[in-house]
């Protein structure tokens, strides 16, 4: 069974507003609760992370209650379609693929994609030729399987259910480099990780155009009115707050694209 938590965001409208209703909406976010700094889900049981602080914030412009639900990575997409959850905030790259399956809000940052090695590993760069025969990591379903699949034939390449268990085998040498969201494996390893260090250029996937909250294809309304928080909250400096917890670097400048990189 699924671990649900609820988290009100209430409270915080009522601090921005002065208002409240005993009769709340509550809307039900879904996200994967494994994706550090983005959604995780700390020791004492609680989702915590900058989707879910952006959630939240958003939530409370909308004045209604969130209710959070944590879902694997592989089923996220089925279990929205599924009405499991009303929309989801998990860092999910708005790809072609994707669009034909739920729609999107506008991006609320840029998730640019970079590989990290083993430091024992002599590499300079990071491209086909440079990795060919090297063992890749990345996580089942995310846009780094598919560019390694795409752009990598010539490499070794394991998948994993979970980020954290490729960053796992890389730290125990079973692999030679796992390719991820450069903000993921950065919070990785600022959390005192010696084995490893970033190589090669940071990039999006073609066709990417940035990281977005998903919706079921029948619910526009409710997508038009998250992305109308959404932008609120980019216009009053609560974003901005929120981004500073977590980054000290801007997150909306948008990387170049794995082609412009590897055709070179």
């Amino acid at each position: 069974m699924k671990s649900l938590f609820r988290i009100s965001a209430l409270s915080v409208a009522m601090s921005l507003s002065g208002l409240a209703s005993a009769t709340a909406e509550t809307l039900r976010v879904g996200t994967e609760g494994a994706y550090a700094p983005f959604n995780s889900v700390s020791q004492d049981g609680a989702i915590e992370g900058f989707d879910v602080d952006i959630g939240n914030a958003i939530c409370a412009v909308m004045e209604v209650e969130c209710e959070w639900s944590v879902h694997d990575w592989g089923g996220i997409i089925p279990a929205l379609n599924a009405n499991k959850f009303d929309f989801m905030v998990a860092s999910m790259a708005i790809t072609p693929a994707r669009q034909k399956a739920v729609i999107f809000t506008d991006p609320y940052y840029y998730n640019a994609m970079r590989f990290v090695k083993l430091k024992d590993v002599e590499l300079d760069d990071a491209k086909p030729e440079t990795l060919k025969g090297l063992t890749i990591g990345a996580q089942q379903g995310a846009v780094s399987a598919k560019v390694l699949d795409d752009w990598f034939a010539d490499s070794d390449i394991k998948l994993f259910p979970k980020l954290g268990e490729a960053l796992m085998d890389l730290e125990s040498g079973r692999i030679d480099l796992v390719l991820a969201s450069q903000f993921a494996i950065g919070d990785w390893m600022n959390d005192g990780v010696d084995c490893c260090e970033f190589v090669g250029e940071s990039f999006l996937m073609d066709g990417t155009v940035g990281a977005g909250i998903a919706f079921r294809k029948d619910d526009a309304e409710l997508q038009a009115r998250v992305n109308k928080a959404l932008k609120t909250i980019m216009d009053n400096g609560t974003y901005d707050e929120i981004r500073k917890k977590y980054f000290e670097f801007d997150i909306m400048s948008k990387p170049g694209y794995v082609s412009e990189l590897f055709n070179q």
